[in-house]
């Protein structure tokens, strides 16, 4: 099953000039959606991760069934002041000002094997963040995962761990 054929991309989204890859359309799509989960699991289960971390809010929909399929943990990685309890945050710079990435404190025990999972790849700005983030709480990023990656903005270059995407777009 090709899976680019049921990612709807959307011209103009969020703004003039940016092709939105939406995958809803994946995610009503049961066949699809089974699909691409299997394909992703046989993908992360080679680093044989005790956590996963989904990326706000797409990688969200990607990591917890990953996780529930693989048994092990899910934690979320999110914008700042969306997560209770004590966090730990990290700022990182984007095109045009900056962000910051937040995990609850007590999420990874130091050591876990972890894999970052977000659904798109672009520039890498926050899936770098994220795993300089869960190194800085002591957990052991293996890799790094996601469904799209937008090869010609060359964001797996900024990633310090192997990246491995199922769809790719060159162009």
């Amino acid at each position: 099953m090709d899976l680019k054929d049921h990612i709807q991309a959307i011209p103009d989204f969020p703004k003039p000039g940016i092709l939105f890859y939406d995958i809803s359309t994946l995610l009503r799509h049961a066949d699809a959606w089974q699909v691409a989960v299997g394909r992703l699991a046989n993908m992360v289960r080679a680093y044989h991760p005790t956590v996963l971390a989904g990326v706000e809010s797409r990688g969200f929909l990607l990591a917890a069934p990953l996780a529930l399929k693989l048994g092990c943990g899910f934690v979320m990685l999110r914008k700042r002041g969306k997560l209770p309890g004590p966090t730990v945050g990290l700022d990182y710079a984007l095109e045009y000002g900056t962000d910051r990435i937040e995990i609850q404190a007590n999420a990874v025990e130091p050591g876990a094997r972890v894999v970052v999972v977000d659904d798109l790849l672009a520039t890498g700005g926050t899936m770098a963040a994220g795993i300089k983030l869960l190194q800085n709480v002591g957990a052991e990023v293996v890799a790094a995962v996601a469904l799209m990656e937008l090869v010609f903005l060359m964001g797996r270059e900024r990633l310090s761990v192997p990246f491995e995407a199922l769809i790719r777009y060159d162009d």
